[in-house]
């Protein structure tokens, strides 16, 4: 997918959630068919070898494209959600936000030992929610996860919040 493309249809919205925040709106990226069917072709290729066996998509922008990725890699789709949202018995990470902490939770019987767990997300900042979601998948005991955004901030070097050996991989950085 032409990275020209990606930043042209992409919308950025000062001042939200709050001032001085610029906010990159994905979902003009969801909406446009051709390309959302390039974002979907260009995670395949990039994890179409890997043993992909499960995708974790982070509430709730990740549910997109990552319950798209999984259908394409023939994989099944966990839903990495905030506290209360999820029906069964569920495992959770609390983790440092800016002003305070927050929670993600996955079903404790969503991943095993078997499983090769690609994790996505739409946007790299600072790393705290994805950070936990790895730790909550190593806890259920994957034998391997990969991480992916589609769009990465790279002054907020949110990278740093990954162990090294961990692959992390974006679309397009800002």
């Amino acid at each position: 997918m032409n990275k020209e493309t990606l930043r042209k249809n992409l919308r950025e919205i000062p001042d939200f959630p709050k001032p001085g925040i610029l906010f990159y709106d994905v979902t003009t990226l969801f909406k446009n068919a051709e390309c959302l069917q390039g974002l979907i072709d260009e995670l395949y290729e990039m994890y179409k070898n890997k043993g992909i066996t499960k995708v974790v998509g982070i509430e709730s922008r990740g549910f997109i494209l990552g319950g798209a990725l999984a259908a394409r890699l023939g994989a099944g789709f966990i839903m990495a959600r905030k506290p209360g949202k999820l029906p069964a018995e569920v495992i959770e990470e609390t983790y440092a936000k800016e002003y305070g902490t927050d929670t993600i939770q996955i079903h404790r019987d969503a991943i095993d030992e078997n499983d090769v767990v690609l994790l996505h997300d739409d946007l790299l900042a600072t790393g705290g929610t994805m950070a936990a979601t790895h730790r909550l998948v190593k806890k259920c005991g994957a034998k391997q996860a990969y991480i992916n955004f589609v769009i990465e901030l790279k002054g907020l070097n949110g990278r740093k919040a990954f162990p090294e050996d961990v692959e992390v991989t974006t679309l397009l950085q800002l």
